[in-house]
């Protein structure tokens, strides 16, 4: 079963219509409709007479995939991908080889890492934890800066609180060559962090004809620059890119901006405030959020306008113990699953299973996640993370685990420290709290995560002790 793709309603029909020649970008607030731009666009650039031709309609997470397949994202010349099964196609098309991808990468930068330790032990850098040598080596790799003297010597580290002294860079350098050597000893060429690269290089030097005229880009702030790039290069010059995004729900650092993506938009970006997904009591804590401290270092950020639609406070629910907060989740779902569909979001996968064991099985039951091969319609249950749960929407959500010692998540804090941690995680929480159509519930058992604003305004309704 297919929804019924919404209308593009006021300013929303214009951005169908944009030039199809050359880059446009469209920024927006959560819930302005920029998926449903995203695939009528895409729809339109297909099939325009003299205009259209084949369209690429591109997201990176895929679970994504199956819900655009699912509201209309098909047809004629419309095809729709995550990015990675778009580069890694590309490659194998292009060098008429198979495309083997490292998927051991963590374990190596491990191991390489603890030669490094062996030697380099004088740094403080070599003791960080892995999780933060394993974000600089995807922001290296992200932004084509893979190079010893233009890392450590020429690029400015965006999204990291504290830059790195050059010494440092040094052996986060030493760590990426020695993981590079324990790689290519493995017998394979690149990671999934560098297959963006490697397509834009092969694609700068690809005379043959593109096999897309169009690309259009949804969750545009998910991508890295090299990705974007690689997406640019893939278009003929008489075709265009179209670029969707929320730095507000920028998940991969901070201080990105589309303009470090190497698109040329001759004039200023196209801009929707207006919420059309969350009723104006969700919509009022998204903007607070928003406009917390955590938020400081966002740049193209779009003030939201507060929609018409009512609804009711979003509910925050103390109970006494932590473990019990899954149980209430469970049965504040089943309870609203007959007749909605609800979400129970968290930031790790790590309680599904406790979840699951305390949903009601006669209710529709959709683990939210790549491999999801069709998008359930009507009333049901839906859990999954908050990445996970990026572009979609539901009329219920329900976010267990919002206490203080759980976000920021301590892995978090120990790889990049309190501060970015903090706006990291605000981030993630972000997007789970704009995906409710109506009805927002938040548990905790201790002390409410500072990601939020305090449980004693008047955002919220409080139930519990």
């Amino acid at each position: 079963m297919v929804v019924t793709l919404p209308e593009p309603q006021g300013k929303q029909r214009e951005v169908i219509y944009l030039p199809g020649q050359g880059h446009c970008v469209v920024l927006g607030t959560a819930g302005s409709g920029k998926t449903t731009m995203a695939v009528h666009r895409a729809r339109y650039l297909a099939g325009a007479p003299g205009l259209g031709g084949p369209t690429l309609l591109v997201t990176f997470n895929r679970a994504l995939v199956t819900y655009l397949r699912s509201i209309g994202a098909h047809g004629r010349n419309l095809t729709v991908e995550n990015y990675h099964t778009f580069a890694r196609g590309y490659l194998r098309y292009a060098t008429n080889q198979h495309v083997v991808i490292c998927d051991f990468k963590d374990s190596l930068v491990e191991k390489a890492l603890a030669e490094v330790r062996a030697v380099a032990g004088q740094r403080a850098v070599a003791s960080r934890p892995l999780g933060f040598f394993l974000d600089e080596l995807h922001w290296m790799a992200g932004h084509g800066l893979t190079e010893e003297t233009a890392y450590i010597n020429g690029a400015r580290r965006v999204g990291r609180g504290t830059p790195l002294a050059p010494a440092d860079r040094a052996v986060v350098y030493e760590v990426y060559r020695r993981y590079v050597a324990l790689r290519d000893q493995a017998g394979h060429t690149q990671d999934w962090d560098e297959l963006a690269s490697n397509a834009l290089a092969r694609l700068k030097v690809d005379s043959t004809p593109r096999r897309y005229r169009h690309v259009v880009v949804d969750e545009g702030q998910d991508f890295t620059p090299e990705m974007i790039r690689s997406l640019a290069a893939a278009i003929p010059p008489n075709g265009s890119l179209t670029f969707f995004g929320d730095y507000a729900q920028q998940i991969y650092g901070s201080l990105m901006s589309w303009r470090s993506l190497g698109l040329v938009v001759p004039n200023r970006p196209v801009e929707f405030e207006q919420n059309y997904r969350n009723s104006r009591q969700v919509a009022r804590l998204a903007l607070a959020v928003s406009e917390m401290p955590h938020f400081r270092d966002v740049v193209d950020l779009v003030q939201p306008k507060a929609p018409q639609a009512d609804g009711p406070k979003p509910t925050v629910i103390r109970v006494a113990r932590k473990e019990q907060q899954i149980q209430r989740a469970a049965e504040y779902a089943n309870a609203l699953a007959a007749d909605r569909q609800v979400a129970v979001l968290m930031r790790t996968r790590d309680h599904e299973k406790v979840l699951l064991q305390h949903l009601d099985k006669r209710h529709r039951i959709t683990r939210v996640h790549k491999q999801l091969v069709g998008w359930p319609q009507g009333p049901g249950v839906f859990y999954g993370t908050y990445f996970a749960a990026k572009g979609l929407e539901f009329d219920s959500v329900i976010l267990p685990l919002c206490d203080s010692d759980e976000l920021p998540k301590l892995s978090e804090i120990e790889a990049h420290g309190l501060e970015e941690a903090k706006a990291r995680e605000a981030r993630q929480l972000y997007v789970a709290v704009t995906r409710p159509r109506t009805e927002l519930v938040i548990i905790h058992s201790g002390t409410m995560t500072e990601l939020l604003p305090s449980e004693l305004s008047d955002l919220f309704t409080r139930l519990g002790p």
